[in-house]
Parts: C-alpha cells; structure tokens; sequence
C-alpha cells in the first residue's frame, strides 16, 4: 500500500510538473525558430530568453506562498488550482495571436504565461518536499524533470510539428486543455499537516524570511549557491544558439522542431531518468561530478558542427541527442542533491530560492549569446561555452571539502 501510495505521488506530482513545462518548453525550443523564421535578429532572439524573468523572480513572492494558503482544500492546493486554471486562459488567449499578426501581444502573453508556471512551481515544490522522504529522492526528482520535459516535449516539439496541420489556434487550443487536465492532478494528493516546527517558522512572512536567511548562513552554504549559479552557463548560450544556428544553415522549422524539440528531450527524459538511477545509487554529489563531466564533454558536438560546416541531417540528430542525453542526467542529479539541502519548514520558499539562483545564473548566457554569436560566430560561440561548462566543474571541489568537514564534526 506504501509503494502505491508513493507512485501515485510522484505521477501526480509529474503531471503538475508537466504542466508548467510547457509554457517554457515553447519559449525555449519553439519561440527562437518562429522569431528567427520571422526574421528577428540574432540579437533579439537571445534577448527573448528575458521572457523567461518569472523564473528568476519567484524567490521574491516566494514566502508568500509558504506563509499563506487555505488549510480547508490544502495549503499548497489553493494555489496550484486557480494558477492552473489561469495558466490554461492564458493559453487559449494566445491561440488568436501569431506572430505574423501581433508580435509585442505574442510576447507579453508568453511572458504572462511563465509567470503564472513559475508561481504554481512554487506551490508544486513545496507540496513535493512535504510529501517526500529524504530517502525517495533521486527517483522522485527524475519524476519531477521528466514531468517537467514532457511538457517541453510537447508544446516545444510535438505540437510545434502539429501545428503545420493544426494550425497556431489549434497548437495552442491544446496546451490550454493539457494544462488544466494536469493541474486538476492536485486533487489525487493528500498534504500532511504541519509539524509543531513547520507551523512556528511560517507562522508570519517575518519568520519565514528569518529562516530563510538563517538557511543560507548555514556551513557550506555559499559554496552551493556559486555552483547552482555557473554549472549551466556555458550550456545556456550553446543551446540558446544551437536553433538559430541550424535555421541559418538551411533546415526548416518543422524539421528543427522534430530533432530538438522531439528527438532531443526523448534524450534528454531519457537521461534524466539515467540520472534519478544514478542519484539514487551514488552519493549525490558524486552523481553531479560524474553527470556535469559527461555533459560538458557531449557539448563539443555541436561546435564540431559549426566548425565543420554544412551539417548534414544525420549529424545534428546524432549530436542533439547526446547533449540532451547527458544534460538531462545533470539535472535531475543537482535538484536531487538542490533539494537534499533544503529546509523542510519553509520548503516552497527554500528551494525557491536555490532554483531562482540555478535560472538567474544561467539567464545572462542566455540574453547575451545572440551578441556573442554575431561577434564570436557560432563556432566560436559553441567553443566559448563547452570551455566555461568544463571549467566550472572545479567548483564541486569545495563542495566536496565541505561535506568532509562537516561528517568529521
């Protein structure tokens, strides 16, 4: 019953997860073909990837939805509901407005749209760390970025490549339907009250904030922040590039669509479960070191491209998946070993913080690697982050160091 219990956890944790993936799933592998295809500049595609704020954000509004919430349908629930229901209008709004049409309207409903995600993912977070023991993470985390990649999967790839059938309007008539279906996963879950320690460090925002500060003074925990903040710099800029670059070389969207945004997270799932494996087997910072290597190792595929020139269909897909493989096994490993160092009293707002410092610290690769292609070239560019990816692995020394000293006392 146990073992039931716990599955119906984490697939209902992964369709809300699901849901929140797709909105960013079409920013990040949809958005910059479409812009591109339209004839947006390098520059402005990268810019684009600003849309993506809420992301960063959400630590400031964060303690909001750790202190407050309507204990009658569920503390975390009375926020997952009416965000999903939102999220889910907002989707159906952008049905009527293609960028040929509106371009600026476009952009501020994907912007919209992320910032309700990114507050439901905050209410979802919470509700994961309560209901999950320290010994399920690993697979439960593998259940969240799956959950999180198939959204991606399909609004980034999959209706992506529909849409030359369905249409803009039907493309987005379905992300509306598949996020309310999801969101109404909420309801299959049971939230547990509240311990005596819970209940004392949310009773008001000012302790929640006290705790919150209280967490990030702990030993060690500077060094984990300076890590969550690099370990993706590098990647961030390649892959924000990696579309536009195969537009410029001649591949129509649907085809790019289909390779990245399908083929490419069918990898990066798969790694992704690879890596829940490898979290639960290993020590979770052993899992990080061993994932982020061969990651960054993969990443030189696609300055190989770039450098060679003219790519043929063959080496963009054999190349696609290998990164996302291996990028999708360092994922799950670092929220396994993100959420194995958080506060469980103030989880949603804990954790919020360490995910918003993961996205604020890859966010300006992001912005500037439209500049950068068009100074560097995306050779040069693709060479520029493979040597970043590598050389911020040195900061997993520290880390190392730290939990050494820390099992000593």
């Amino acid at each position: 019953m146990a073992d039931r219990t716990r599955a119906g956890n984490l697939a209902a944790l992964a369709a809300l997860y699901f849901a929140q993936g797709m909105p960013f799933g079409f920013q990040a592998t949809a958005l910059p073909v479409f812009l591109r295809a339209s004839g947006v500049s390098l520059a402005g595609v990268g810019f684009a990837g600003a849309l993506a704020l809420p992301w960063v954000a959400k630590a400031l509004w964060a303690p909001l939805v750790d202190r407050f919430g309507w204990e009658r349908i569920g503390r975390r629930r009375s926020w997952i509901l009416p965000l999903g229901a939102l999220l889910a209008l907002t989707c159906a709004a952008t049905a009527f407005v293609p960028p040929s049409r509106n371009l600026g309207a476009l952009l501020a409903l994907v912007f919209l749209m992320n910032l309700l995600a990114a507050t439901q993912d905050i209410a979802v977070d919470g509700l994961a760390i309560d209901l999950l023991g320290r010994g399920e993470l690993g697979l439960a985390n593998a259940a969240q970025v799956v959950g999180y990649k198939v959204g991606m999967l399909v609004a980034g790839g999959l209706l992506v490549w529909a849409s030359a059938w369905i249409g803009w309007g039907g493309q987005f008539g379905a992300m509306a339907a598949l996020v309310l279906l999801a969101t109404l996963a909420s309801l299959a879950l049971r939230e547990p009250p509240a311990s005596e320690i819970e209940a004392r460090d949310r009773r008001s925002l000012r302790e929640v904030l006290a705790t919150a500060l209280a967490a990030l003074r702990a030993p060690g925990a500077l060094w984990v922040v300076a890590f969550l903040g690099t370990y993706k710099l590098g990647e961030s800029m390649v892959d924000m590039m990696f579309k536009p670059f195969l537009v410029d070389a001649g591949f129509p969207p649907h085809r790019i669509g289909l390779w990245v945004g399908t083929y490419g997270l069918v990898a990066s799932i798969a790694g992704s479960l690879a890596g829940g494996l490898l979290a639960h087997r290993l020590p979770l910072l052993a899992a990080v070191a061993v994932s982020s290597a061969l990651r960054s190792v993969t990443m030189a595929g696609e300055w190989y491209l770039a450098a060679a020139g003219s790519p043929t269909a063959e080496a963009v897909i054999a190349v696609t998946v290998a990164e996302h493989l291996f990028g999708g096994a360092v994922t799950t490993t670092v929220f396994a070993f993100m959420m194995s160092r958080v506060r469980r009293s103030i989880g949603a707002t804990h954790y919020t913080l360490l995910a918003s410092v993961e996205v604020l610290g890859k966010s300006p690769a992001v912005w500037a690697s439209g500049a950068l292609a068009e100074r560097l070239g995306y050779a040069g560019l693709f060479a520029f982050g493979t040597a970043i990816s590598f050389a911020f692995l040195a900061l997993l020394a520290p880390l190392r160091e730290r939990k050494t000293v820390e099992a000593r006392a």
